[in-house]
């Protein structure tokens, strides 16, 4: 039981350190695409950036959201092993984070925090060998990397992603049959599917359901999916706001910038929340994304381009709606987390420690 207690614990003390080294990735990928795509303007394809300055910065936002991923295995690996886990792990976060494999699957945050953990036993393991003095000075830049991102490698491509790139197949499927039969089901299902891996194979499933839908001239469960991108970010956002003693310092902080990318339609500004508590926030995102995507698809609202958040309200068919079923689904989110979601016991008591010192000195 003690064990399996310390296992736990450097789980989460694991995931903590990946999440603290990927925030300021996080905070400026979304800072800057939000600057960057509210100056866009909407097309077929999405919200096209005209001005060279402001491409200039989007590109410098998509930067800081391709290293995100990579940053959090790589440092998920450091905690549990030392240095020499972070350049494997932020090799295979890298893809996991990007399609692989004859399937192109790629399985997001939640592949890059298994390839993490993966990847920091294995190293720790590695640091246990006995090998002569010669080879030992060789092990960290040599010898541990290559083994380690060959034979996780490997496993990710030929063993975990390929049942999940048949598991997508058969999603499409089950997405097509329910076309045009039951709007909310679907509408719960596309909603469901936007938050639960957010920005990994299922949502690209619903991303993909959608944008072939799109091509027939059908808009209804793109709205759906629309709707449900934002949810995620916004209920995070304002979850920090109105119980900030659930949340440390830090996190708190990271909901303006979760609120910008809420906005703009990333569903990846909740992904460091998710990290650092998934039995709790992804439930109550999930759920908010589903409800708000139904009451999407029930009263019609159509997204006329592949982009999400309020920012793309002009180009919506039922834009009342298409607001309402969005904060419904932030509001059900928030109060989920509301009452799931305990007060940090250490950070109340510090603030009332530091308010004690200040009564003090102020006598």
């Amino acid at each position: 039981m003690a064990k399996k207690n310390n296992i736990l614990k450097d789980l989460q003390k694991a995931f903590n350190t990946g999440v603290s080294y990927m925030l300021p990735a996080v905070v400026v990928g979304g800072v800057f695409l939000a600057v960057a795509l509210s100056t866009g303007t909407a097309t077929d394809t999405g919200l096209e950036i005209t001005n060279p300055f402001m491409q200039n910065l989007n590109d410098l936002g998509v930067a800081g959201f391709a290293m995100m991923i990579p940053l959090l295995a790589g440092y998920i690996a450091y905690s549990l092993a030392g240095k020499p886990g972070i350049a494997p792990a932020m090799i295979l976060g890298f893809v996991a984070n990007n399609p692989i494999g004859e399937s192109q699957v790629q399985t997001g945050f939640l592949g890059a925090m298994i390839m993490g953990v993966a990847t920091g036993y294995l190293v720790k393991w590695c640091k246990t060998w006995k090998v002569p003095a010669t080879i030992r000075t060789i092990m960290p830049i040599l010898i541990v990397p290559i083994f380690t991102v060959f034979v996780l490698g490997i496993i990710y491509i030929y063993i975990i992603a390929v049942p999940i790139g048949a598991a997508m197949t058969w999603l499409i499927s089950v997405l097509g049959n329910l076309q045009g039969a039951n709007a909310i089901l679907l509408g719960l299902l596309i909603g469901a599917m936007t938050a639960i891996d957010m920005g990994g194979p299922i949502n690209k499933t619903a991303t993909a359901f959608t944008l072939a839908l799109m091509a027939e001239g059908i808009y209804s469960p793109n709205g759906a999916h629309r709707i449900a991108v934002a949810i995620p970010p916004l209920a995070m956002a304002i979850s920090t706001f109105i119980d900030r003693k659930k949340y440390e310092s830090e996190d708190r902080d990271l909901g303006f910038s979760a609120l910008f990318m809420g906005l703009i339609g990333i569903t990846e500004g909740a992904i460091p929340f998710a990290v650092k508590d998934i039995k709790r926030v992804l439930p109550a995102i999930t759920i908010g994304s589903a409800i708000g995507g139904a009451l999407g698809m029930i009263n019609n609202v159509e997204a006329l381009v592949p982009h999400g958040g309020l920012i793309i309200l002009p180009v919506v068919n039922g834009k009342l709606w298409y607001v309402l079923s969005m904060f419904i689904g932030v509001f059900i989110s928030v109060a989920i987390l509301h009452f799931t979601k305990p007060n940090l016991v250490q950070d109340t008591v510090k603030e009332d420690t530091k308010k004690n010192q200040d009564v003090k000195l102020v006598k």
